[in-house]
Parts: C-alpha cells; structure tokens; sequence
C-alpha cells in the first residue's frame, strides 16, 4: 500500500508532541516567550480540538460519497474554548486517543480509498489522502513552534 509509510508517521505523531512538551512546568506552558504567539498549553489545545475535527473529515469521507466538510478558524476555537484551563495531559491522551482510534480504520484501506473525495467549505474538494497528509503534517509543525517557545525560554 503506497499509503503505509504516511498512515505509520500520522500514528507516530502523539508521541512527537508528548516529548515536545515533556518536562515543562505548568508556568513553562503558559508562558508567552515569543510576543504574538500562543502559549505551548494554546498549542496543544489546538492540537487536540483539530484532531477530532480530521478524524471527522476522514470517516466521513470514507463512508459517505462527497460529503460536505466544514471549516474551523483555529483563533475562534483558541478564544472560545477555555485554552488557559485545560490540562495539558488531556490534550495528550485526546491526541493518542484519536490517532489510535484511527490508524487501523486507515490501515484497513486500499490505495483507491485513499482519492474518495469530500467537499471542503473553503478548500473545495479535497481526498482522503490529503486530508491526511494534512493532519500528518500539522503536529511537526507546531511541534517546532513549542520547540522555539522552549528555546526563548532557556534564553
């Protein structure tokens, strides 16, 4: 399957994040050491509320044909869903929870699976495969903003 390799690194993602985080004290997490930025609790928030979203997007597009998938501002989410109050080892166990809820519902796939379509609110059509090429990228690029936050800080 030419889609094994990206559905292993999607599995893998959780513990990119936990080990990005690992050791920080809760002042660490709320720290805003890049001025503009959220904070590293923020960034794992946000990582955790759009994980459900993807596994969302990714069932449904696997099960139904062409369904009509709806958008999410990450700053909405961030300002409207108790960021600064959550524990971060929640977020964590969402994120692992998810992922592992959906790996094998993945793996069970064949490549053609993979080009069924869904109708994204602002991208337009988008495949399985992308969807989770997305998802697969979103948490090493965040991972490298927690990563700068904890460099400002050592400074």
């Amino acid at each position: 399957m030419k889609y094994r390799e990206l559905i292993e690194e999607y599995a893998a993602g959780p513990a990119l994040v936990r080990a990005a985080v690992q050791g920080m004290t809760a002042a660490q997490l709320d720290a805003a050491p890049i001025p503009g930025k959220w904070t590293t609790r923020q960034v794992v928030c946000h990582l955790a509320d759009f994980e459900p979203v993807y596994a969302d997007r990714m069932k449904r597009v696997i099960a139904e044909n062409e369904p009509t998938l709806f958008g999410g501002d990450p700053d909405v989410f961030s300002a409207r869903l108790a960021y600064d109050l959550r524990d971060v080892e929640d977020e964590l166990l969402l994120i692992e929870s998810v992922r592992r809820h959906m790996a094998p519902i993945l793996r069970s796939l064949d490549d053609e699976d993979f080009e069924r379509r869904g109708l994204h609110s602002e991208a337009g059509p988008v495949t399985l495969a992308w969807l989770l090429e997305q998802i697969t990228a979103h948490v090493p690029h965040h991972v490298r903003f927690i990563a700068a936050k904890r460099e400002a800080l050592a400074e």
